[in-house]
């Protein structure tokens, strides 16, 4: 099924829209969990983590199940599909992952919070919750960082699906798959695509560190003892 030109740009727009604002809405996340790990003020641990659940339920969610619905409109209203291209396989798969890693996420959220709403001390298992809070909004960023690579650069070509489906020639869509197909092999054959892709994946590395230690900086509090 091929959506007309106009939905199919609205579509394009507001998948976009909406994955851009889930990747928006980790990084201040993952400034307040950091600010609640390191802080030694409790009312700033209390208001990161209740900030942190406001956040989760009201943005971040609505946002991952939003980009996730309207990436399957955007697939199956297109000449791309959902299972022709590897690129859009991985990347149907991350975000389900990272969908479900997020619901999950938010039930310790949800516990955390609890805790610093109805105590001022801390205590070790809470501290590994701090943890958890932090390392999840950072995996979170890497994964929207290598979908949006795979969005960008669409490695690896055309599945076995893809191409049974190209070399039917019944179809208008068919036809522009099989072109696309033949483009994207054009295109591998020519340029490598893992040394971009490890490269581009470091550099996110990199800069989500030095997101990280600029983040220490201006909290004042440095990295927290073990």
């Amino acid at each position: 099924m091929n959506m007309p030109p106009g939905l199919r740009k609205f579509a394009l727009l507001t998948h976009i829209t909406f994955s851009v604002g889930w990747f928006g809405a980790v990084v201040p996340y993952l400034a307040l969990a950091i600010a609640g790990l390191v802080s030694r003020n409790p009312q700033m641990v209390r208001a990161s983590y209740l900030s942190m659940e406001s956040i989760g339920w009201f943005v971040i969610v609505p946002f991952s199940l939003a980009a996730l619905a309207t990436g399957l409109v955007q697939s199956l209203g297109t000449q791309w599909g959902l299972f022709r291209h590897w690129w859009i396989v991985i990347k149907f798969l991350l975000t389900i992952v990272a969908t479900i890693v997020l619901l999950r996420h938010m039930e310790v959220v949800g516990s955390v919070a609890r805790i610093a709403a109805e105590t001022t001390t801390f205590d070790s298992v809470f501290r590994t919750q701090q943890v958890q809070l932090l390392l999840h909004p950072t995996g979170g960023l890497l994964v929207l960082l290598a979908a949006m690579t795979l969005s960008v650069f669409k490695p690896w070509g055309v599945t076995p699906y893809g191409r049974r489906r190209s070399s039917q020639p019944d179809t208008p869509s068919c036809v522009a798959a099989g072109v696309i197909a033949v483009r994207e092999s054009v295109v591998q054959t020519r340029t490598p695509r893992w040394p971009r892709l490890v490269k581009i994946h470091a550099i996110h590395a990199i800069a989500l560190l030095l997101l990280f230690v600029v983040i220490l900086h201006l909290s004042g509090s440095g990295i927290p003892p073990h």
